[in-house]
């Protein structure tokens, strides 16, 4: 398989603020790679640097996306070509609901307009999957979801985009032991139906139980410390960060 994602010596940061101090990181096509690290590595800094959000600024090096160069491409662009992030924090937006929002954000993936039955029987199966009550598909985006619902509609989001890299930054952070279940099953559910390559940025390994993970990579201060095989999982739930602080 190809690479879906190449990352070459990336330096970002905010205002003079350097975050990223050359990151380099490789990603094939279906494979699962782990980025782990204390809190303030800079392992969300990296995941919006993917996505391209514009409230960081990348001072050095490259990012490539299929053969492609989007170091300077805006972040629609990208997510038009197949890159998806997840939030720790999802906000809440009043006014269109949790269906239409993904409706329009499938549609502009695709570039035409999907028949709304074949849209809609897709989205009920893929909320069974994850155990969410489909009234949820006709209330506004994330307005009074609990936190282990929010997290559940961005899983949705992710199924129904298939995107061929999906980034969840801390997608288990604040999950009782259920909800991290049955987030795990929708993330295994989207690696066996399709070849998307995902990175999972988390200091917990919960959501890591059930996956086959290819790459684990452990970022203190801006910079990748040690790769290694999921080994390295086992190495910091026992040990912690410090050895390599």
């Amino acid at each position: 398989m190809g690479k879906t994602l190449e990352i070459k010596n990336l330096h970002a940061g905010i205002k003079n603020n350097e975050i990223l101090k050359g990151v380099t990181l490789s990603v094939g096509a279906g494979e699962t790679h782990v980025i782990m690290g204390p809190n303030g590595a800079g392992k969300s800094t990296l995941g919006c640097c993917i996505m391209g959000s514009p409230s960081y600024e990348v001072m050095g090096g490259s990012i490539t996306f299929e053969d492609e160069d989007i170091t300077e491409e805006e972040t629609e662009k990208r997510a038009k070509a197949g890159i998806f992030l997840t939030f720790q924090n999802p906000i809440e937006i009043p006014g269109i609901t949790l269906a239409d929002f993904i409706k329009s954000a499938v549609d502009a993936k695709n570039g035409s307009k999907c028949r709304y039955m074949t849209f809609r029987k897709e989205l009920d199966s893929n909320m069974d999957k994850l155990s969410m009550d489909r009234a949820y598909a006709d209330r506004d985006l994330n307005v009074g979801f609990s936190g282990g619902e929010k997290k559940k509609a961005e899983i949705l989001q992710m199924l129904m985009l298939s995107p061929k890299l999906a980034i969840l930054d801390e997608t288990d952070s604040g999950l009782d032991i259920d909800a991290v279940k049955v987030v795990s099953d929708g993330v295994k559910a989207f690696h066996e139906n399709n070849d998307g390559a995902l990175i999972i940025i988390t200091h917990s390994t919960r959501i890591l139980e059930a996956l086959k993970v290819d790459a684990v990579h452990i970022l203190v201060d801006g910079e990748i410390v040690k790769s290694g095989d999921e080994s390295l999982i086992n190495e910091i739930n026992s040990e912690g960060f410090e050895k390599y602080l």
